[in-house]
């Protein structure tokens, strides 16, 4: 998902950033909300929240900015995990120094 225009009240044009859209979309998953509470928080409509959930649910891929290489979100979740196995792993193992 990259940034986004939506109009806002006012025709005021709004740009998302990809980390907005993924606060945004996590937040209709907490205890307490839906995504019509969301939108009108936030000022979008609904269809466009589900339309970032469905690019979510998906693995979209997402960038910080111009330039910048894309990782779809599924795949970075999957290597945090991986990363996380492996830190836990070489946590159990007995260190013992190299020697040369």
């Amino acid at each position: 998902m990259s940034g986004y225009e939506v109009i806002a009240d006012g025709g005021r044009r709004r740009f998302w950033s990809a980390a907005e859209k993924l606060r945004i979309v996590e937040e209709t998953y907490l205890p307490g909300m839906n995504v019509s509470l969301v939108a009108r928080q936030h000022g979008i409509s609904r269809s466009q929240i589900f339309t970032w959930r469905r690019l979510v649910a998906q693995g979209a891929p997402t960038a910080a900015g111009a330039g910048e290489e894309v990782v779809p979100a599924s795949e970075y979740r999957a290597l945090q995990n991986q990363v996380a196995e492996l830190q836990r792993l070489l946590a159990r193992r007995p260190w013992k120094p190299r020697t040369a």
